[in-house]
């Protein structure tokens, strides 16, 4: 070999060798599988796929929003246009008288309810609030005081509701003012609401429930119901109407007097199958009769038996 090739040769290989070591330099920088990430499970996976979908789809459902407000638009302006007058919902508001009677929740149970239960009183009441903007005959609207309810109203002018009190409201006397127990508490706190009235020296009613209606659970109802149950009677003039309007179906209410129609009927049930066991019973009696006659007779055959064989001689 020749000098002059020789540095030649020197350099190629010098250059080979560089080459391979910044390649494996780029593989040994480079993280292998499973080292330095961890495996992405199915959950996140879909996860993943979900959140890119719908970042793709966020121009879809902007122009789906502009689509449904331009079309809820328009079918307001058709429905305005249909109208006679075009003033329907003055018409409507018109028709509404308000009620003297007024209705107070007492919330001043916190303490004894836990936070679920509080939250379930929120949402009674947020159902009483748009229950009487909604109602004919509504009430006064909804005012929230800290004060105690004795403080701003006359004494002589309460009535407190509670299913314990012994007195049973026939009508509603709108000049009065009707405190409602705001207690959520599953029928763990009975009588509370009574003696509440009771120690303020206030009035106390129920409502003629157990007149119209017959249930199977407890005559304890929400707030919301009994709420809801006097603006129907403030309507209607009608309890046993206001009741069967309001109450849900799960309270099984019937009217008393198809109760006591059925009830009457179980006992004339029952009393024809009391007289069919009579009959059976008459007749086991007259077999049983019979039976012991038939064991008599022949006890007396072996008795007579017996005597015969012991007066024969040996």
């Amino acid at each position: 070999m020749s000098s002059e090739t020789l540095p030649a040769f020197i350099e190629s290989s010098n250059v080979e060798r560089k080459q391979s070591i910044s390649e494996e330099q780029e593989k040994s920088q480079k993280p292998r599988l499973g080292e330095g990430f961890e495996p992405i499970s199915k959950r996140q996976m879909k996860k993943l796929i979900k959140q890119k979908q719908w970042e793709e789809q966020r121009e879809l459902r902007k122009q789906k929003r502009k689509e449904k407000r331009k079309r809820k638009q328009l079918e307001r302006q058709c429905q305005l246009e249909s109208n006679s007058d075009g003033n329907d919902r003055k018409r409507i508001r018109r028709d509404v008288v308000h009620s003297t009677l007024r209705l107070i929740i007492d919330c001043s149970f916190d303490s004894l309810m836990v936070l679920k239960d509080i939250k379930k009183l929120h949402k009674q009441i947020q159902r009483c609030y748009a229950e009487n903007r909604r109602a004919l005959h509504p009430v006064q609207d909804i005012h929230i005081k800290p004060e105690h309810y004795s403080e701003f109203i006359k004494k002589e002018d309460l009535i407190y509701l509670t299913s314990d009190s012994p007195n049973v409201l026939k009508e509603l006397d709108e000049s009065k003012a009707y405190v409602i127990g705001g207690l959520v508490d599953h029928n763990h706190h009975k009588g509370l609401t009574y003696k509440q009235a009771s120690d303020h020296g206030i009035d106390h009613a129920q409502l003629p429930l157990g007149n119209f209606v017959k249930m199977n659970s407890r005559k304890v109802l929400a707030i919301n119901h009994v709420f809801e149950i006097i603006l129907e009677y403030l309507e209607t003039r009608d309890w046993q109407e206001a009741f069967f309007t309001i109450l849900p179906q799960r309270k099984g209410a019937v009217p008393t007097d198809k109760a006591c129609a059925s009830s009457s009927r179980d006992k004339n049930s029952a009393s024809v199958e009391g007289g069919l066991d009579s009959d059976s019973s008459d007749e086991e009696n007259s077999r049983n009769e019979l039976d012991s006659q038939y064991e008599e007779e022949k006890q007396d055959k072996e008795n007579s038996s017996e005597s015969t064989v012991n007066s024969i001689p040996q």
